[in-house]
């Protein structure tokens, strides 16, 4: 019985013993499998949180020169104006450009635009905080002073005109196709213009003060551009805007005026290579048109004046440069000119009917580096009434100006 029980329990070891250390192995085999799929899991989810993607990018513009008129003769500028950008992720991004310059022998500084944008998709971007508003193309595409082409804005554009510069909001915008049409869009939502009610200078009754904080209303000024590309290699740009929205100041007697603005604009840049040259055109058109309403009389504040509250600025310029010849020197200058006009509500205190030519001859010592010399023609139909807050170089001027963008 003993011999009978070693015989089984002999091959009993032979037989399972084996087969156990393999079910053994296959098991930790399995096991090791998972165990590195975890690992390269933790790894992958690691690297998506890894601090340290983030970028950073300073960019920016720097301008100063000399400007000659009947009456001053004077260095100018030192202005700087840095630009931060920010990159969270490939969604998220924040922006700011701060403006420092000489003002009347003091140092100023402004806050031009800081926004943060969020890609909700290739064709679609959010933007929240305070925007170079999108209305024309001289205020977000042309007014850094080494893409503009001269060393002034032209008339009603900038700080202190009738086109609206910067404000705070929300926007939408991006890029599609319309069948073949390549086209850009936005839309937003800002605070919007403020009317001077004339209750503390009655000569400045009627005017739209633009990137006012805070809000005068509750109420928010709506806006959008559309952009066209007729031709397919995108050289021809054509550009509608409007914006509507309260201007008066709540709980007041105008509380209930509104403002419309709106814009037309071009820009076509083209080759030509029979001159060995490069054409760039740009052209806007602006508008504002404001509900009427009665304003303090300047002579006697105690009597109310009113007028039709409606202005209007353009702008066409042209400029060439020899880009495509051999010669260093020669291709490296570049001829421009301007002209455009200003005209403010006739019977206003702050009437304006005005025009520049502006002329110049500029010289790029690299791409994002120019000398402009430039003189400036303008002419008043209305020398008796000056427009507060215009810009304050009046007259025929001349300018020389240096413009580097980093």
């Amino acid at each position: 019985m003993k011999v009978q029980f070693l015989i089984y329990f002999s091959m009993s070891i032979f037989l399972f013993s084996p087969r156990q250390a393999d079910a053994q192995e296959v098991q930790s085999t399995d096991e090791i499998q998972k165990l590195r799929e975890q690992i390269e899991q933790l790894k992958n989810e690691s690297a998506a949180h890894k601090q340290g993607t983030s970028k950073f990018l300073l960019r920016g513009y720097a301008h100063s020169g000399l400007q000659v008129t009947d009456e001053s003769f004077s260095f100018i500028g030192g202005a700087f104006n840095p630009i931060f950008i920010y990159k969270q992720s490939d969604r998220l991004l924040f922006e700011s450009e701060l403006e420092f310059e000489l003002e009347d022998g003091n140092l100023g500084i402004g806050l031009e635009y800081a926004n943060m944008s969020y890609l909700l998709s290739k064709n679609l971007t959010l933007r929240a905080g305070k925007f170079l508003v999108p209305f024309g193309i001289f205020v977000p595409n042309l007014h850094p002073a080494w893409i503009n082409r001269f060393p002034t804005a032209p008339l009603g554009v900038g700080h202190d005109g009738i086109v609206p510069s910067n404000d705070i909001g929300v926007e939408l915008r991006g890029g599609s196709y319309l069948g073949n049409l390549k086209i850009n869009y936005s839309v937003y939502a800002v605070n919007g213009s403020q009317l001077n009610d004339g209750q503390e200078d009655a000569e400045e009754g009627g005017i739209l003060h633009h990137a006012v904080f805070p809000d005068n209303n509750r109420g928010k000024t709506i806006g959008g551009r559309l952009g066209f590309f007729p031709f397919s290699n995108s050289s021809l740009e054509l550009g509608v805007s409007g914006m509507y929205g309260t201007v008066g100041a709540k709980s007041s007697k105008l509380e209930d005026i509104n403002a419309l603005h709106y814009a037309f604009d071009l820009s076509f840049v083209k080759s030509l290579p029979s001159l060995s040259s490069v054409l760039d055109l740009k052209a806007q058109y602006s508008g504002t048109k404001v509900d009427e309403a009665a304003y303090p009389d300047p002579e006697d504040p105690t009597n109310f004046v009113t007028f039709d509250n409606n202005s209007s600025a353009w702008f066409a310029q042209v400029s060439i440069r020899p880009a495509l010849i051999d010669n260093k020197f020669f291709r490296n200058l570049e001829f421009a000119a301007r002209y455009s006009t200003l005209k403010t509500p006739e019977g206003a205190a702050w009437e304006v009917d005005e025009t520049q030519i502006d002329l110049g001859v500029n010289y790029w010592i690299d791409w994002r580096t120019l000398l402009k010399f430039s003189y400036r023609i303008s002419s008043s139909a209305e020398e008796d009434h000056v427009e507060p807050e215009h810009d304050e170089i009046a007259g025929n001027a001349f300018f020389v100006h240096w413009a580097l963008g980093f």
